[in-house]
């Protein structure tokens, strides 16, 4: 026993030894990492470090933060009804809108990779255009105008299938399915030209090489060589898919107001918005996005380890 435990540690000496060894010899390559690094540690790692120590206090801003132990995580989970409503529609977006934007993207990406080449450049640019549109979604404030202006009304009276305007983005009932809608049409984001340039990366040869060795369909091309090789792009894309979903904001304050009516379009982001930038109160805000944060971590490893099976 001893005899092992002493070259045990023999053995992580010599690794110690050859990493730092390494290290010395690419000093360079880390000294071009270095300003990403810093920009990175600045900007993200350190937000969400001070996020996590401001949700265990007080804060709002004019005082110095009071340390307030768990009281802000009991008072989201225990007392705060709006904010489970929000945690609740956020799940009905992110579960409806996460997969069904992430098969969306995927499968808009495969169809426009059997294009020509030029036809292919024109498709991806209109399919990604609505994600990088700033603010798009507000056209969908005139489809659905409250009034026999809106064009929706208008078209349903038109037909005859409704006697007066519906009240699309202040009725509880449709401002939700509404949002859902647009998110939607503007989830092909990153995800989509990420998924596009993986399967541009896939090697010709092993379609050949499947044929040879059985593959009959496309089906069984896509599951067997296609998938695998982008695993990469697909775990990207998972990730960005899930951070849209959760990170539903902009588009529901703008179609539905702020507040919505009876908080029916109400997300865990819009709650964040509420007590960080209207209420102030950033130890109570800090709570909410930490909360948010763990969430999506949790979520993402559970996709992860679902998308690494792909096949297997």
């Amino acid at each position: 026993m001893k005899e092992y435990i002493r070259r045990y540690f023999m053995l992580r000496r010599h690794n110690m030894k050859v990493a730092i060894k390494k290290a010395k010899m690419s000093k360079m390559c880390y000294a071009f990492l270095a300003p990403y690094a810093i920009i990175f540690a600045l900007f993200y790692i350190l937000p969400v470090i001070t996020s996590i120590f401001y949700s265990f206090t007080y804060y709002n801003i004019l005082e110095s933060p009071k340390f307030v132990g768990l009281q802000n995580y009991i008072n989201l989970i225990l007392q705060d009804d709006v904010f489970l409503i929000g945690v609740k529609n956020t799940f009905v977006i992110a579960v409806i809108t996460g997969p069904l934007g992430y098969i969306a993207s995927f499968l808009f990406a495969w169809l426009i990779n059997e294009l020509p080449r030029w036809v292919r450049t024109i498709a991806v640019v209109v399919f990604y255009a609505p994600s990088i549109a700033g603010n798009a979604y507000v056209i969908f404030s005139i489809f659905f105008r409250g009034d026999a202006y809106g064009y929706v009304n208008a078209a349903l009276m038109n037909m005859g299938i409704i006697n007066s305007p519906i009240l699309w983005l202040t009725d509880p009932d449709y401002m939700l399915p509404i949002c859902m809608l647009v998110i939607l049409w503007m989830s092909l984001g990153t995800g989509f030209l990420s998924f596009v340039a993986g399967l541009q990366g896939v090697d010709r040869a092993q379609y050949e090489a499947g044929y040879v060795d059985g593959i009959r369909n496309r089906w069984q091309e896509l599951w067997y060589i296609t998938l695998p090789n982008m695993k990469p792009m697909l775990l990207f894309g998972a990730v960005m898919s899930i951070t849209q979903s959760f990170g539903v904001c902009d588009v529901t304050m703008a179609l539905c107001g702020y507040p919505s009516t009876d908080y029916a379009a109400r997300t865990v982001v819009t709650h964040l918005f509420d007590y960080g930038y209207s209420r102030f109160e950033m130890g109570y805000a800090s709570a909410i996005a930490t909360l948010l944060f763990l969430i999506m971590i949790l979520c993402n490893k559970a996709i992860q380890s679902m998308l690494r099976r792909v096949g297997t």
